[in-house]
């Protein structure tokens, strides 16, 4: 599953575990070791899913889960790994924002089995909230601009949406390149040519196989057509 986790753990050894299992699932991690250089990762970008450690040098876990659920608008999901399991630290890490509260020992699979089964519930909670159009693995928030596979945002530039919804927004036509440049960029700068490189730059991102495209198929001596494909 692609996806940015943040983990905020400060026993090296559990860390480079909990790293290992969920990299070997495919996706990405950012190990730290204090409340605070999660605060600073957060500055950067913001991942799809923290794992946050109670016991922790300097600000607690308690104490960074809610500062980040008073400043950001973003809902993170946040699984607690703790080794505390009273029934109120439960009810504590709960009841100020957290999504899950797992306790050490634990099995790294059945954590990698949770991380899963929040990043889903996530997924549908943001599409459920928007206008959405999916096609293959991919949704497309079309209020917000964004595009994601799974759980995971596909990094685009501005214009770079602009043309994929443009084509999304007229699925099934064949539109000329004079069409598409007429209509996204406004005759505003650059020239034609614009057309094909944006077209090649999505294929990229999107496509299996940019050469043979599933989504974004060109009609020769035409131009462009979005096929939905399926799922």
């Amino acid at each position: 599953m692609d996806a940015k986790i943040l983990m905020i753990e400060d026993v090296p050894e559990m860390a480079q575990l909990v790293t290992m299992y969920l990299e070997k699932d495919g996706m990405s991690v950012t190990p730290v070791q204090t409340a605070e250089l999660g605060l600073e990762e957060l500055k950067k970008d913001i991942p799809d899913l923290i794992i946050l450690d109670l016991n922790l040098p300097g600000m607690s876990g308690f104490d960074f889960l809610k500062k980040i659920r008073a400043e950001y608008k973003e809902t993170i999901p946040v699984v607690i790994v703790s080794a505390r399991d009273a029934d109120e630290d439960i009810i504590t890490g709960l009841g100020i924002g957290a999504d899950e509260f797992v306790t050490k020992p634990f099995s790294p699979r059945v954590l990698v089995a949770r991380v899963e089964a929040n990043l889903r519930r996530q997924a549908k909670t943001e599409a459920a909230a928007e206008a959405t159009y999916e096609f293959g693995p991919y949704t497309v928030l079309l209020n917000s601009c964004v595009l994601k596979k799974g759980p995971a945002k596909i990094p685009l530039s501005a214009k770079e949406y602009e043309v994929l919804e443009y084509l999304i927004k007229n699925e099934g036509k064949t539109l000329s390149p004079d069409r598409i440049y007429s209509d996204v960029w406004k005759n505003q700068f650059g020239d034609i040519t614009a057309v094909a490189v944006y077209i090649q730059r999505l294929r990229k991102k999107i496509e299996e196989d940019p050469a043979n495209p599933l989504y974004l198929k060109t009609a020769f001596g035409q131009g462009y057509t979005f096929d939905k494909g399926s799922k």
